[in-house]
């Protein structure tokens, strides 16, 4: 992700005049931060509910299970930053400049990451559909390939945060790139970045779609609206995004224009928010829409409620017993007292 927040040129000159953009910026301070908070919120529960059931109940050894494991983690990694985003977008860059460069680097491995994991599940898949018979999960390549992804993910993350620094502007501080050219850089490198990607993805399921629409299995339509779904999914939640960030890089007419511009920073929010929520959804489409996760899942929430009955039990099997202590303690006094009255009616009557 570049520029992060485009209040930064809220007044820009295009084409000999001035650009205002502060009702742009106004509405982007309070819806971003309000969506940033809800994709928060579902990521961090759906993630760490995958990281829970993989650790009590699947097996590390199988290599879909790592990858998920990992899948997990990137996301959680990516949702780190949205906190500081959804600050940004409120008060400016607070956090100084360490906290820009250390954001930056734990949002960009995130994001990198959780790309690289999604491509390796999907080439995954692909072989295991288009060639089942082969030995590809023996190689030994594939056992060390997350470690490969963590450092080429934080090897980039690095370069982007190096280059970042606060900026003062009037009376707002911004965490950007120090120049123009690295943040044209970072942007086209993106933009081939995902291309690629979704280039292996869109020809793994193409393959797989064809292989799976010739076999003759019950499972057929399932796996392939499941197929389906996840390639949709990636595609709407991070080429529009691609797109206009590429658009807005590009420095010449009509992009120049301040009309334009707006526009472009208009949809730039829309498509932000449509690709960033992808972290929270990635528990849904690729764990949770498994059988045994499901299971998995209902043994948890069972457990839980469970626990919570035998609790309530206990508070209140405690509290009759106190009660039912309360009442004999009543009633030996009352014979105590009714002993005492017998005794000295007896005395006078003597």
């Amino acid at each position: 992700m570049t520029d992060e927040n485009t209040t930064y040129d809220y007044v820009t000159e295009y084409e000999d005049q001035l650009c205002r953009k502060e009702e742009m910026v106004k509405i982007g301070s309070i819806i971003i931060p309000i969506f940033f908070t809800a994709v928060v919120v579902l990521s961090c529960i759906g993630n760490i509910l995958v990281l829970v059931i993989l650790a009590l109940y699947e097996s590390l050894k199988s290599l879909t299970n790592v990858f998920i494991l990992n899948l997990a983690v990137s996301d959680l990694l990516f949702t780190f930053g949205l906190p500081f985003w959804a600050s940004y977008y409120v008060w400016g860059w607070t956090f100084g400049e360490v906290g820009c460069k250390a954001v930056k680097f734990f949002f960009y491995v995130g994001f990198y990451s959780s790309v690289l994991f999604l491509t390796l599940m999907t080439v995954q898949r692909y072989m295991a559909v288009v060639h089942p018979l082969s030995d590809w999960e023996r190689c030994k390549g594939l056992s060390v390939s997350p470690y490969i992804v963590w450092i080429l993910s934080g090897t980039v993350a690095l370069l982007g945060s190096l280059h970042s620094e606060v900026i003062k502007e009037s009376d707002s501080q911004y965490c950007e790139y120090g120049s123009a050219e690295w943040k044209s850089s970072i942007a086209y490198f993106q933009n081939a970045f995902f291309f690629i990607a979704f280039v292996i993805m869109g020809y793994c399921y193409g393959r797989m779609l064809r292989t799976i629409i010739k076999s003759r299995t019950k499972k057929k339509h399932k796996t392939v609206r499941l197929i389906f779904c996840i390639a949709l999914v990636f595609f709407i939640g991070w080429a529009p995004y691609n797109i206009v960030m590429f658009l807005k890089s590009l420095n010449f007419h009509p992009f120049t224009v301040c009309e334009v511009s707006i526009r472009l920073d208009y949809a730039y929010y829309s498509c932000r928010m449509i690709a960033f929520s992808h972290c929270c959804l990635n528990p849904v489409f690729y764990v949770f829409v498994g059988v045994k996760f499901r299971n998995h899942l209902k043994m948890i929430l069972q457990k839980i409620s469970q626990k919570k009955k035998k609790t309530q039990f206990h508070s209140s099997h405690i509290g009759k017993k106190s009660v039912a202590g309360f009442n004999v303690l009543r009633e030996n006094s009352s014979t105590f007292t009714d002993c005492s009255e017998s005794t000295l009616s007896f005395e006078i009557q003597y």
